[in-house]
């Protein structure tokens, strides 16, 4: 009977707090969080009467607004009593903004979209007769208004939303139909002063002082909607309402202030991150203000009370209450708790408080009320004071006599501190620096100890509405800071409230930075004692006593008896509430080893202490030494297979072993002969568990395991992934219930298991089917020979392992594939052969090794690869590395090889252009004309592969493909000139008879720098997201590497637009310097006489023509084979320094170049005159060419080498300067 009389009574009394619950969430009249429809009927979204709008000489209104239908809408209209005219108001069309004010109307053009939200902001002054329109927080426009207009808004008018109005003579209000809104709108506010342009950022959460955003004001005639995307997250809140407060035996004295009383009721009920900043009690009255519905609180009196209604201290009394909620918090949730928790009737002592409901409204409002005096507190002796440990006389904490002389201590005093900052500068590490200053304005004289500091970065308070989802903009130089406060010297909690306030609004200045703080609320809380409690792990029994908060306990060692072992009651920054912290036993040696693991039975009773002391002596002997011994490691596994073994497993003892698996593997212990028996273990282990929940994941660092129960009746498909950069992080897992084919986002291994399972599932279930997922970020379980043999194997495993299972059913032979997406850890090369495999357990005689039976592979991109298979088990990526690898050393050799030559490349293409620019005579003949494009392309090719890493550093989407683009236009620009360095080479070394261009070197420009402008153009026109980064942005940030590169990442544009036009360049350049070396045999066969120095000059030619043509470039198509490494070697040398032989040969080595230099730059007896011999036959050529001349002449008829001659030509040497044109 005793029971059932219980089960009742909680049953009333749970049905009570959901009632009360019920009615708290009935009772908000809050509109936040919700949103107004106006289909194609009619919806009436009026003002309430008795919500008045002032005479306004300034104003702000703010509207959030999106329309579904392309039509003519109208946002809001305000119009003065018995005006036709709209005195404010918003509309518009798809393509433009209307303004009314004062019976004007302004339009500006603007387009916006459908099926998106739009922030609306109108703000106005009489000072300045200006409307400014802003939109989504940003400033669109502004009218200037004609000073003859009035200088206030009307009061006293009509309002409604999304449609225009009239007001008929007898005031009824109705709607004019042709510019309704057919859309939603939310969050209509206006307040009675302008706001600048910052503020409608800062302030974008606080509602209306004139009209706000709740029912009490609104009148509709269709019901608001609730909607998740119109959030908001606020701090600062007034919370307005009447208070009836009853005593219930006769008051002695009523000395304790309203204030007072307000102040101890809701500290009392609000959570530990909402702060009473400020309480004003306005009126009082000893009779019921409000309606019949709450007069009954006026009469509410306790049973046995001989107390009168008429009491001096029983009142009615208006309260208006600032509360700072630290971190901010969504408004609407805000407010539908402080609704709920004030519904509810407090008691404290003789006294009974009750607010009216329906006088209660919670406001977000701009800022809190500036508070000059400190707040009124609770006598001190309201507050309670935590009981003293309960000692021995003559027994100290740490179990030690007490020395003669201890006196009793009493706890310290704690409190917590909430603290919003605002940092100026760029530190360093700014949380670094904000714990310095706090702990340096703090811990003066050790008098305070600032624990559990905890510092977060903020997001902002601003939103904006992006396609129906709530954005933030996020504040960098924000933060929130929870800490507690240890005061020691027992001071009033007042003096140490004002000592941290004054320490910490005080801010930091050091330098540029600056701290500055915006928000300071401190709490006094009293945290209970850790009580007794007694321990059993591998160092023995151990009875810790009870303990004060932040107090270390201490107790001798079992073993050795010299050394303590401690243990802190540790205070918690998340609940206010004091828990024992783990003991630290590092001192003392435990009392068992591994091998004494053989001696412990497995019971169902002891298997949570089993685990834990495997878990301590795994950690014990790994802080010792680096790995396991064989043996220890077979007695750890083997006592984990009887803990699955003998009990249900449930999932904390699970995350246990989780932990134990996932700490050997980390180690250097060698668990290849173990391998299979702990992958048998955890899926044993998943398949028992047992939870009450849907699903459960455990991880660990490099593991995780997720178990679901699926319903066999309604399944359609499973998908999990894991998240996971580092093998020293938990991974984070995702599971979506339903088969998907694509990897989900920022996962490094995905598997998704089709409907066709369902077949699979163990017959004769009628409830649940278990559906396990394994994920392995470290190799060691897999260790196959034929890939793990370096010398011998040509496939290496380049991915994470990730598994599934169905309650150890043998799922095989799938007609609809599993589909696994890894990411590969080293991304493949052109050329590179991946393979998908899976762990067949019966290879290698029953060690397991890796089979591809059954699997597909499809290479996404050089980072992640598909895999198809028609089972399940564990399953991986292998790299062919059969290729001859380039080593390490030989890599960072190439790269530094590479910054090196296009260094000196750009500093001798500078020094080459410089010449040619600055000595008119050097470039008036062609071949200086290309030979100048030439080299400002090569050098922009230098100058952007030395700065591409820089660029890359930043992580901007934009700028990486800036700069992958102009990389890319450069490379071609440059291969462009080489091939009409030959054009031209043809013409006036081949073709010998006279050939009359126009515009020669114009038309040549417009082909060396046009083509490559328009391939580069194409590719953006059609993705520009094929120019990006070698590694997506947070890989990069999470691994801090330093080798991103800005390129092209699609190898289809990569093959079309640089492979291909660079071979059809060389293989063109190829057949014109071979033309020309059969026309100089032909030459040298006519002239026998031909002597040592002419071959000297010849072979100078042949290099100088070498690096024009560009054919250096020719060997990276021949870098394979054995060969390879050196070949690279030969290509990154001649290429990265082609800019330096380009100054060596037509600069250095260039008869006329030189005595420019020496006429302009040199002086005494090496200064040359500028009428030489060379000067006057150059000026003299100039003034007798034949204009757009190609060759006039045949080359033949020479005296000089053949050889030379080609060599003149291609570098603009005097000799044939009599037959170019300009």
């Amino acid at each position: 009977m005793n029971p059932m009389r219980s089960l009742f009574s909680l049953t009333i009394c749970v049905c009570t707090q959901l009632s009360l619950c019920l009615l708290a969430a009935s009772s908000t009249t809050s509109l936040w969080g919700k949103k107004a429809l106006f289909n194609f009927r009619p919806c009436v979204w009026q003002l309430q009467p008795g919500a008045v709008v002032p005479a306004l000489e300034e104003l702000t209104v703010c509207i959030q607004l999106r329309y579904t239908l392309a039509t003519q809408w109208t946002g809001f209209a305000y119009k003065a009593p018995g005006v036709i005219a709209t005195e404010l108001g918003l509309g518009g069309t798809r393509t433009q903004l209307t303004v009314w004010m004062f019976g004007g109307e302004w339009h500006f053009n603007r387009e916006l979209r459908e099926n998106e939200w739009h922030s609306f902001c109108l703000t106005w002054s009489s000072q300045a007769p200006k409307v400014n329109v802003y939109i989504n927080g940003t400033f669109q426009h502004g009218f200037q208004m004609n000073r003859s207009l009035p200088e206030r808004l009307a009061p006293n008018g009509t309002l409604t939303l999304g449609v225009s109005h009239y007001v008929d003579v007898n005031g009824e209000v109705h709607l004019e139909t042709g510019s309704n809104l057919v859309g939603e709108i939310g969050l209509f506010r206006m307040w009675a002063r302008e706001w600048r342009a910052e503020e409608l950022r800062e302030q974008s959460c606080a509602d209306g002082d004139v009209v706000s955003w709740d029912l009490q004001q609104w009148k509709y005639g269709c019901s608001p909607v609730s909607d998740s995307s119109l959030q908001c997250v606020w701090s600062h809140y007034k919370i307005q309402m009447w208070t009836f407060m009853l005593h219930s035996t006769p008051p002695g004295n009523c000395s304790v202030s309203l204030e007072g009383i307000t102040r101890n009721w809701l500290e009392s009920i609000f959570p530990h991150n909402m702060f009473v900043h400020n309480i004003f009690v306005s009126s009082t009255s000893r009779t019921c203000h409000v309606d019949n519905s709450s007069a009954a609180l006026c009469v509410q009196q306790p049973q046995g009370s001989g107390t009168s209604s008429n009491s001096s201290c029983d009142k009615w009394f208006s309260c208006e209450v600032y509360v700072n909620v630290n971190p901010a918090a969504n408004v609407e949730e805000v407010q539908t708790n402080i609704t709920m928790l004030l519904s509810l009737p407090f008691s404290y002592d003789i006294l009974s408080l009750t607010a009216d409901t329906n006088s209660l409204r919670v406001l977000s409002v701009e800022s809190l009320p500036v508070v000059t005096d400190p707040p009124t507190t609770v006598n001190s002796e309201t507050v309670p004071t935590p009981s003293l440990p309960a000692q021995s006389a003559n027994i100290s904490t740490t179990r030690d006599p007490l020395e003669f002389n201890q006196t009793s201590v009493v706890p310290d005093t704690f409190l917590r501190v909430n603290l919003t900052l605002s940092v100026t500068g760029n530190p360093e590490n700014p949380k670094k620096t904000i714990e310095k200053w706090v702990k340096e304005a703090l811990e003066v004289n050790d008098a305070m100890i600032v624990l559990n500091l905890v510092i977060k970065g903020s997001l902002g308070r601003n939103m904006e509405q992006d396609n129906g989802t709530a954005m933030f903009y996020e504040k960098q130089n924000k933060y929130y800071c929870s800490f507690h406060v240890q005061e020691h010297n027992k001071n009033s909690v007042e003096e140490i409230k004002a000592f941290i306030n004054a320490a910490l609004t005080s801010g930091y200045e050091n330098g540029s930075i600056i701290i500055k703080a915006m928000d300071v609320a401190i709490k006094h809380i009293v945290p209970e004692n850790c009580l007794e409690e007694t321990t059993s792990s591998i160092y023995g029994i151990y009875i810790w006593p009870e303990a004060f908060p932040q107090d270390t306990q201490e107790m001798g060692c079992n073993k050795p008896h010299s050394e303590r072992a401690f243990r802190l009651c540790k205070l918690d920054i998340e609940t206010d509430t004091t828990f024992w912290a783990k003991p630290d036993m590092t001192n003392c040696d435990p009392l068992v080893t591994i091998s004494d693991l053989n001696n412990i039975t497995v019971t169902t009773d002891n298997t949570a202490e089993v685990v834990d002391m495997i878990q301590d002596l795994v950690d014990v002997q790994l802080g010792n030494s680096a790995e396991l011994s064989s043996s220890e490691l077979d007695s750890v596994v083997e006592k984990l297979g009887e803990v699955i073994d003998v009990s249900i497993i449930k999932p904390d003892i699970g995350a246990n072993i989780v932990n134990i698996i996932s700490n050997i593997l980390l180690s250097e212990t060698n668990v290849t002969p173990v391998a299979n028996l702990v992958l048998n273990l955890t899926n044993r282990m998943g398949d028992n568990m047992d939870f009450q929940s849907e699903s459960v994941s455990l991880t660990a660092p490099s593991m995780a395991l997720s178990m679901i129960n699926v319903d066999p009746n309604g399944f359609s498909g499973l998908t999990f992934g894991v998240s996971s950069l580092s093998s020293l992080l938990n991974p984070e897992t995702f599971v979506n219930q339903s088969f998907v084919n694509e990897p989900l986002q920022e996962t490094v291994a995905t598997i998704s298991l089709p409907s066709a399972l369902h077949s699979f599932f163990p017959p004769g279930e009628t409830d649940t089917t278990r559906v396990q997922f394994q994920f392995y970020g470290t190799h060691d379980l897999f260790q196959d020979p034929d890939t793990t043999n370096s010398t011998q194997s040509s496939w290496t495993l380049n991915s994470y392992i990730i598994s599934a299972s169905i309650n150890s059913s043998d799922v095989s032979n799938l007609t609809e594939r599993v589909v696994v997406t890894l990411r590969l850890q080293t991304p493949t090369q052109p050329g590179d052969k991946v393979q998908c495999v899976f762990w067949d357990f019966q290879k290698n005689g029953g060690q397991g090794g890796w089979n591809s039976r059954g699997c597909e592979t499809h290479s996404i991109s050089s980072n992640q690869t598909s895999c198809l298979c028609d089972h399940l088990t564990h399953f991986a990526v292998l790299l062919d590395v059969s290729r001859t690898p380039l080593s390490e050393a030989d890599s960072q050799i190439l790269t530094v090889i590479s910054y090196i030559g296009c260094g000196i490349s750009s500093i001798f293409l500078g020094i080459t252009l410089l010449t040619y620019l600055a000595f008119e005579k050097l470039r008036r003949d062609y071949p200086s004309k290309i030979l100048i494009n030439l080299s400002v392309s090569l050098l922009g090719l230098c100058m952007l592969y030395l700065l591409n890493s820089w660029f890359s550093s930043f992580s901007n989407y934009g700028v990486c493909i800036a700069t992958a683009a102009t990389l890319h236009y450069f490379l071609l620009a440059s291969f462009t000139w080489m091939g009409l360095e030959a054009v031209h080479m043809y013409f006036a070394l081949v073709k010998v008879f006279n050939t009359y261009v126009p515009s020669y070197i114009l038309k040549f420009c417009a082909v060396g720098w046009g083509i490559p402008l328009l391939i580069v153009s194409l590719v953006l026109a059609i993705d520009k997201d094929a120019y990006g980064s070698n590694m997506s942005d947070e890989a990069a940030v999470t691994l801090e590497s330093a080798d991103l590169f800005c390129w092209l990442q699609n190898d289809s544009f990569f093959y079309a637009t640089v492979v291909a036009f660079i071979l059809l360049i060389l293989v063109f350049n190829t057949c014109v310097f071979i033309v020309v070396l059969i026309q100089i045999r032909q030459m040298k066969a006519n002239k026998p006489s031909a002597n040592s120095k002419s071959s000297l000059h010849d072979l100078r030619a042949v290099a100088s023509l070498t690096v024009l043509l560009g054919l250096t470039w020719s060997v990276g198509l021949f870098s394979f084979g054995p060969g390879r490494v050196v070949l690279l070697y030969l290509f990154t040398i001649f290429n990265t320094v082609q800019g330096f032989f380009v100054f060596l040969f037509h600069c250095l080595m260039k008869e006329n170049v030189r005595k420019q230099w020496r006429i302009h730059l040199c002086c005494g007896r090496f200064r040359l005159s500028d009428y030489s011999d060379w000067s006057r036959s150059a000026t003299v050529g100039h003034h007798c060419k034949k204009k757009n001349l190609v060759n006039s002449d045949s080359f033949a008829s020479d005296d000089t080498s053949a050889i030379r001659k080609i060599s003149d030509s291609s570098a603009g040497s005097p000799s044939n300067q009599h037959h170019q044109g300009v």
